[in-house]
């Protein structure tokens, strides 16, 4: 067991020490998780790559119910997670006050699914897609969320979901175009 895995195991039974303990050791990797997801954002957004890991940390080993994680890739996939919902409710946040709410729609080119949408009404599209496709096939829609919002590779999603590397790039394959189609055929507000 490495010293990671045996702090991840420490953390979910609830050790502060643990946690404390564990930062240091994966703040490199969700740092370029994090730097990763900002670099497509436009260059006004205001949270920063910092923010984004140290509230998503704070998250995953921070709640009065710590989560159980199932290895290093196991919370990589949950840090994964944690961005993604820091970064729409940031996307939420702007989007309420730029307008007061959201009454326009903007179009997601489909063929840009593989880079994040830099727009916050983009990125609470590309969200709500996901949503919808969670409910036809959750599998598909994880590895897109880690894909496309944890900037994760085929294969390291794949390896977080405890898939094999073909079954991750079929799942990447078919998560694409349903995508794709969901998205092109969504109305779109004027």
């Amino acid at each position: 067991m490495t010293n990671v895995t045996a702090l991840l195991s420490a953390a979910s039974a609830g050790d502060p020490k643990a946690a404390a303990d564990l930062l240091p050791l994966v703040y490199d990797e969700l740092r370029k998780l994090a730097a990763a997801r900002m670099a497509a954002e436009s260059p006004d957004h205001t949270l920063q790559p910092t923010a984004l890991v140290h509230e998503a940390y704070v998250r995953l080993v921070g709640a009065s119910a710590p989560a159980t994680w199932n290895g290093r890739s196991h919370f990589f996939a949950a840090a994964a997670e944690a961005m993604r919902r820091v970064l729409i409710e940031a996307a939420r946040r702007k989007s309420t006050r730029k307008r007061g709410e959201r009454p326009l729609r903007t179009a997601l080119d489909p063929e840009e699914l593989s880079s994040p949408a830099a727009d916050a009404d983009q990125w609470l599209d590309l969200n709500d897609a996901l949503t919808r496709f969670e409910a036809v096939d959750a599998a598909a829609a994880g590895l897109a969320k880690l894909r496309l919002f944890g900037g994760l590779s085929v294969e390291e999603a794949g390896e977080a979901l405890g898939l094999s590397r073909a079954s991750a790039f079929r799942l990447w394959t078919y998560a694409r175009a349903w995508l794709s189609a969901d998205l092109a055929e969504a109305p779109k507000d004027s």
